[in-house]
């Protein structure tokens, strides 16, 4: 990573930052995260125009160098698929940035007699896709995407997320095939933020703690 990659994506740390997309206290989110002393909620990009734009920037430069690069770390795809929800806005103004369409999983609704998740969009069989999400933890919802569009008959090789939590989504998706590619993790975010004065006290070494508690392998059955 070159001096310039690196203040880029510190920047992201110091705008979620200051939208207060990052709290400490006691959260419970989602199928992974269990009283976790940290929140990041990248979902309020949306909100700064400016904001989204630069977010958006900094994923496709990482897109664009990585499938240059001699050793590709991203293979070269066709549509992209947001995960909702937070990941369909940045798939919506990747996609507009990039020229690419854009899918999503539907996922099954009670009421409905569909019991399969559906992908909603115009796409053919045998297609590359790239899947996009705000952040990731354990992976769940990466996982449910990515096999709801093989199911459809698309090829995945690469995700990104803005910000992974470290808490197994890379495992899990490297067991499927898959390469998770953060723009950021959330060690560096938070000891970035302290190295800037903006934690309090003990508000690291809990975070860190946490981050490395969650992060040890799991039997699949935790």
């Amino acid at each position: 990573m070159t001096i310039d990659d690196a203040q880029g994506r510190l920047w992201l740390a110091d705008t979620l930052w200051r939208l207060g997309g990052v709290q400490f206290g006691d959260f419970s989110l989602g199928r992974t995260v269990r009283n976790s002393p940290v929140y990041v909620n990248a979902k309020l990009l949306i909100s700064r125009p400016d904001a989204l734009k630069r977010a958006i920037a900094l994923i496709a430069e990482e897109i664009e160098l990585g499938m240059v690069m001699r050793n590709r770390t991203f293979e070269p795809f066709d549509a992209l698929a947001g995960v909702p929800i937070g990941g369909l806005h940045l798939a919506t103004a990747l996609a507009l940035r990039m020229d690419k369409p854009m899918l999503y999983v539907r996922p099954p609704r009670e009421a409905d007699e569909v019991t399969a998740p559906h992908v909603e969009g115009i796409y053919r069989p045998g297609e590359r896709t790239l899947v996009i999400d705000d952040l990731a933890a354990g992976g769940g919802s990466l996982v449910d995407t990515v096999s709801a569009l093989r199911n459809a008959g698309l090829l995945i090789s690469d995700a990104v997320v803005l910000i992974d939590r470290e808490q197994g989504a890379t495992q899990r998706l490297e067991a499927m095939g898959v390469r998770l590619h953060p723009i950021l993790s959330l060690e560096v975010m938070l000891r970035y933020l302290d190295a800037s004065g903006h934690l309090a006290a003990g508000d690291l070494d809990r975070a860190i703690g946490y981050i490395k508690r969650e992060g040890e392998p799991r039997s699949e059955f935790d």
